[in-house]
């Protein structure tokens, strides 16, 4: 599948963020009690803090992927793995966009519940749980990765001034 270049950006703020994280807790809840949470590095850190948090889960693991650069993706690489094959864990995500780095993980876990907060159409079928989509060709600016500045309207950026 060819990718499609970010056009739009959608900033998230932390406090966003954080609700987003907590509806993403309220869906998986009711799931059944979590073994641990694994983290997927660096995006998926902050998320799985607040689910583990609202979940009451105490044991955080990480898998270390590196795909992204920017905004640009590459080949997944994993820097560090986890042992098992994820039964009763929750895998916990910021984002699956092309399904690159979801697609490494499941191998490696292919029986955890992966969750993301964020979910793109090309992604999504790889998840069990998220909460919000957006579209392919949007380019999501989480909090960690930004600072305030002034942003033109869409109606001036459409017309090119």
């Amino acid at each position: 599948m060819a990718e499609i270049p970010p056009s739009r950006s959608f900033p998230v703020s932390w406090e966003e963020l954080h609700r987003n994280a907590r509806a993403l807790s309220w869906r998986l809840a009711d799931l059944r009690r979590w073994n641990g949470i694994v983290a997927i590095t660096r995006g998926g850190l902050v998320p799985a803090a607040i689910v583990a948090r609202e979940l009451e889960v105490r044991l955080v693991d990480t898998v270390c992927v590196a795909s992204y650069d920017h905004q640009d993706q590459r080949e997944a690489r994993i820097l560090k793995r986890v042992d098992g094959d994820g039964e009763g864990w929750l895998l916990i995500d910021d984002l699956v966009d092309t399904g690159r780095t979801a697609r490494v993980v499941r191998e490696m876990l292919p029986r955890a519940h992966f969750a993301t907060v964020y979910a793109k159409p090309a992604g999504r079928p790889l998840v069990d749980t998220f909460v919000t989509e957006v579209s392919q060709d949007t380019w999501i600016h989480f909090p960690w990765d930004i600072e305030p500045q002034y942003s033109r309207p869409i109606v001036e950026r459409l017309a090119g001034g």
